[in-house]
């Protein structure tokens, strides 16, 4: 006997969301829209005085938040979060891996220990919260994995090893997931967000290369500032439609549209063609 197909559809509210990464940025509007839609909340994040005001602003709305200040680059925290969530909930029904770090740097120039400690946020938290978190979404009637990659898990430009390497990474291992659940109608979906440029303090809390001189940091950080330009509060709107359509791919920004397209066009040569709408915007490629 086959299972049900799962729902097409997806109502946060009354469920359970858990998101990492919680305190700014993307997760805390996240947080912020899915409280709106009566959605209960476990955060988690390395920033204490960040989550709590996350949360806060979310219990106002009249939902259950629970909090817990974790480093996602240690392998005990997603059973930590996971037993958390259990004693605290008993139940999720939504899994964000938001949580996430940049390392700017040519790859000769980026220690290992560094390249190490990106690939244990970006992409290891999301395996081992996964794993901890799938057989307790499996029991609800309809679930949502949400991952968030990046746009440079689409395309890899030049001074970005360690955060491209994580994020394809992410997108292959979530894509074969999406198709296991898939085909064992699992009542589980699973959405894999490439968002463009979102002013997130990402790229302001970015490790740079040891050695990095001031001329280094200033150019980075102006960079940032021009290609960063979506606010989070669009980004969330945007996911939030893809969780309760529970679409498989969501492109965040024109900006991630238009890459996507440029890579399907010109697979091996369109960084030329990235790198010189780049220089039209004063951003220099790396």
């Amino acid at each position: 006997m086959t299972s049900p197909r799962a729902p097409t559809t997806l109502d946060p509210r009354g469920g359970v969301a858990v998101i990492t990464g919680a305190a700014g940025g993307i997760g805390a509007a996240l947080a912020r829209r899915l409280a709106e839609r009566g959605c209960h909340l476990a955060l988690a994040d390395v920033n204490a005085a960040g989550l709590d005001a996350v949360a806060a602003q979310a219990r106002a709305g009249g939902v259950t938040v629970s909090t817990q200040v974790l480093d996602m680059a240690l392998p005990a925290s997603a059973e930590a979060l996971f037993a958390d969530v259990l004693a605290r909930h008993g139940r999720a029904t939504i899994l964000v891996n938001n949580a996430g770090v940049s390392l700017g740097g040519r790859f000769e120039q980026v220690a290992a220990a560094d390249f190490d400690w990106l690939m244990a946020i970006n992409f290891g938290a999301v395996v081992r919260l996964t794993r901890a978190f799938l057989p307790l979404l499996e029991q609800a009637p309809a679930a949502q994995i949400v991952n968030l990659s990046s746009i440079f898990g689409i395309i890899a430009p030049p001074g970005q090893t360690a955060y491209c390497a994580a994020k394809f990474a992410l997108r292959g291992f979530s894509e074969s997931l999406r198709h296991e659940l898939e085909t064992s109608r699992s009542a589980v979906g699973l959405t894999l967000v490439h968002p463009g440029g979102v002013r997130t303090g990402i790229a302001d809390n970015a490790r740079l290369p040891a050695g990095a001189t001031a001329a280094d940091i200033q150019v980075h950080q102006r960079n940032a500032r021009r290609a960063l330009r979506l606010s989070p509060e669009a980004a969330a709107a945007r996911i939030l439609r893809g969780i309760e359509r529970r679409e498989p791919r969501v492109l965040v920004g024109s900006d991630a549209v238009a890459a996507a397209w440029l890579q399907r066009l010109f697979p091996v040569s369109y960084w030329k063609w990235a790198a010189r709408g780049l220089a039209r915007q004063g951003i220099r490629a790396t």
